[in-house]
Parts: C-alpha cells; structure tokens; sequence
C-alpha cells in the first residue's frame, strides 16, 4: 500500500524516546520530513542522526511544563501536514493523594502545549488542505486505570479536545485522532510496573508476568507498533477516519 506521504512535513514531540523515537522513524521511512520535538538537545541530535539522511530533517528543542516557552519557539515554524501530540503521562499515584499541582501542571503539559501546537499548525494544514492531528494517549479514556488518577483525568481532558477539534475541522482536509496505546516497552511502563509491584508487594518481574496476562495477546507491544499505527493515520489512506479513539493494546480494552 502506498501511503503517499511522500514529502509531507511532520513534527513529532516527545521523539527521544519510545512510541514518539519509533514513530519519527517510521514516518521518514515513508520519506517524511521529519522535525523532532523535545526538551533534550543531545538526544534529539542522537534520533536525528539515525534518519535517514536524504530528507529535510529538524528539530525544536522545547520543554512542555513551560507553554510560553514553547508557544515562543513555534512563532516561527508551523508549516507541518502532521502533527503528532506526545509527552510523557503524569507521575503515577492515586487520585486522593493528587495536588492542585498536579492537575494544574499535567493540563498544562498535555492540553495546553496541544492547544499550542494545534493552532502553530493548522493555518499551514489549511492552506495545504491536509493536514492530520494525531495524539498519542491512553486506554484510560475507555476504562481508567487504577494508580493512575492524574492520567485518567488529564487524558479524557486531551480526548475531548480532540473530538471537539476534529469536527471544527473536519470539512477542510484536516483529521485529528487519538492513538490509545496499551501496554508498551518503554520507560513509561517500566515506571508503572515498579510502582505496582511496590503497591502488590511483589517483585517487578512478577508484576510483569501479572499484567502480560491481563493482554489476549499476553505479551507487551513494542513501539514499532503504535508506531506504524500513527503512520497509517497520518497518510492519505486515511482521509476518512476522524475523531476516533483507537485503541492499540493487544486486545486488552474490554469496552468497544
């Protein structure tokens, strides 16, 4: 299948590492010009050098928990056909024992920087009449996951402004969807199933085996995974699919 992506521009956020490293990859395999997004210069320039190097390839060095820094760094840039929404979730912990902090500072970093970046971004996707808005969330939007209080709440917040967007823009050639990730080998996870297994008082390798066993397909994903997943949302190929949430989880979500 041709994806006919060919020479589009994307800016991937949170692409040093995990879903967000392996969906850059992806989509310059398609022959995306790829613009990273993250708050770590050195490895940014470390992903940056693993694409491949016949395309126009960037990045922005912007740290989320500061949107008035990167509202300022995108004032210049924009010119993107895809925009790919991913930051690490809010710290781990249950929702009684959660801040005003913590809410204030997880809406900041996941709505507010994608109101952010949204607006840097469809005037260009406008003009071009494509463009495909993609973020990068959790199953938790289908069935909240228990330790997980801020998350729960603060990605059912993105998954509404998603919705909300998608029907604003959905007559001009512009999609925006949520990709709901299940259990993944990334640091992410890791951090998860180490709080678990504290929480069980049990080890992490059998908290591991725990939640392998919760999945139809009782393994974990690899990023590659979603990865390919996103790439497919952003291409022409899926023109007609928008406001959804997809989930990518092994089966795991037991709500349709």
């Amino acid at each position: 299948m041709d994806l006919k992506l060919n020479n589009k521009n994307a800016l991937v956020c949170g692409s040093t590492q995990g879903i967000g490293k392996a969906t850059a990859l992806a989509l310059a395999e398609e022959g995306v010009n790829v613009t990273l997004l993250s708050r770590n210069e050195d490895k940014l320039k470390q992903v940056l050098s693993e694409l491949p190097q016949h395309r126009n390839h960037n990045y922005i060095v912007a740290d989320f928990s500061n949107p008035d820094d990167l509202q300022d760094k995108m004032k210049s840039k924009g010119e993107f056909h895809i925009l790919v929404n991913n930051t690490g979730g809010p710290k781990s912990g249950m929702i009684e024992s959660a801040s005003t902090d913590d809410f204030i500072n997880a809406f900041k970093m996941h709505v507010v920087c994608n109101q952010i970046l949204a607006q840097a971004c469809l005037p260009f996707m406008k003009s071009e009449k494509y463009g495909r808005i993609i973020n990068v969330i959790s199953t938790s939007v289908k069935e909240p996951i228990p330790g997980l209080g801020v998350s729960n709440t603060i990605r059912n917040a993105v998954a509404n402004w998603a919705k909300t967007l998608s029907v604003e823009v959905g007559s001009l050639g512009i999609t925006v969807n949520n990709v709901l990730p299940g259990f993944t080998n990334t640091a992410r996870l890791d951090q998860i199933i180490k709080v678990k297994a504290e929480r069980e008082g049990t080890s992490e390798k059998e908290m591991e085996s725990i939640m392998k066993n919760y999945v139809p397909a009782k393994r974990f994903a690899q990023p590659e995974e979603t990865a390919n997943t996103i790439t497919f949302l952003a291409s022409e190929c899926a023109a007609y699919i928008n406001g959804i949430n997809l989930p990518v989880d092994g089966g795991r979500t037991k709500s349709l």
